[in-house]
């Protein structure tokens, strides 16, 4: 079969079982498969696609039908203008959470010399792309799944941050070295009778411990910020993303622990997505 015929036959399948973005998502695999660009396939639609990599193609269309995230087909995704590599084991990074690597670099020069702690790591997005811009700041990664911490260790290397970075397999409450400027986490924010309410590609693919945030919601956000009056310095920033209707309860744990807020950011869809704020003591 040529690279139509394939095109046609993918789409129509994940078409048929509600996959939204079916066409793109029939030529973003094909492309994987055959290891080439989309304006190849656009241009070369009578090139013929040998036997085992039509096998391999439609294998990848069916994990798709079943609605697994394009991401962990594809092996990685694009966060920050940078290729992650993912899997299973971490969250898919979305453009909302570039929010708060935009608010660092906002804050700080590329002449900064930060020490930065990146709480529930994951794939490493955050940190990464934060150090990739700040180039004489240090970052230290910790998350509590050592398969999480792999993939970040494998996307530091992949971006040649290695010398510059750590990752240590810990839980924020037993975590005690350093003492840092900045502090970003994404943490599991989502209350855990609202995952069933999640889109399908999330609830059943995406590792709940990364998104399910106890009863309220601010079981580990709660953590994060206690913890962090200890780990950053006096005047240091934490960068958090929430919930957007979290950000009154948030803010009132942010003022019990001596932070003063300096800013609530939204997200593209115009959603409080970060709250930044200093410790004071």
């Amino acid at each position: 079969m040529n690279i139509n015929t394939l095109i046609e036959k993918g789409s129509k399948i994940l078409r048929e079982s509600d996959v939204l973005s079916y066409k793109i998502d029939s030529e973003l695999l094909l492309s994987k498969v055959i290891n080439k660009d989309r304006i190849f396939l656009i241009t070369n639609g009578k090139y013929e696609v040998p036997s085992i990599k039509i096998k391999n193609y439609f294998e990848k269309i069916y994990r798709r039908q079943k609605k697994e995230p394009l991401a962990y087909i594809l092996g990685k995704k694009e966060f920050y203008s940078l290729d992650f590599e993912v899997n299973n084991n971490v969250l898919v990074p979305r453009p909302d959470s570039e929010i708060i690597v935009e608010q660092v670099l906002k804050k700080y020069t590329e002449k900064a010399n930060l020490k930065i702690l990146d709480i529930g790591t994951g794939s490493g997005c955050l940190l990464l792309s934060i150090l990739k811009k700040l180039n004489k700041s240090y970052g230290t990664g910790i998350d509590k799944s050592i398969k999480a911490l792999n993939i970040a260790k494998y996307n530091s290397k992949k971006h040649n941050l290695l010398n510059r970075t750590r990752f240590v397999h810990c839980d924020v409450d037993n975590f005690n070295f350093g003492n840092y400027d900045v502090i970003v986490s994404n943490p599991p924010y989502i209350c855990s009778h609202r995952i069933n309410d999640l889109s399908e590609d999330i609830r059943r693919f995406e590792p709940r411990m990364a998104l399910d945030g106890g009863n309220t919601g601010l079981n580990v956000v709660s953590k994060v910020i206690v913890n962090a009056v200890r780990l950053l310095k006096t005047n240091g920033y934490l960068f958090l993303e929430i919930g957007s209707d979290q950000i009154t309860k948030v803010s009132r744990i942010l003022m019990q622990n001596k932070f003063k807020i300096a800013r609530i950011q939204n997200d593209y869809a115009n959603n409080i997505r970060c709250i930044i704020s200093t410790k004071l003591i």
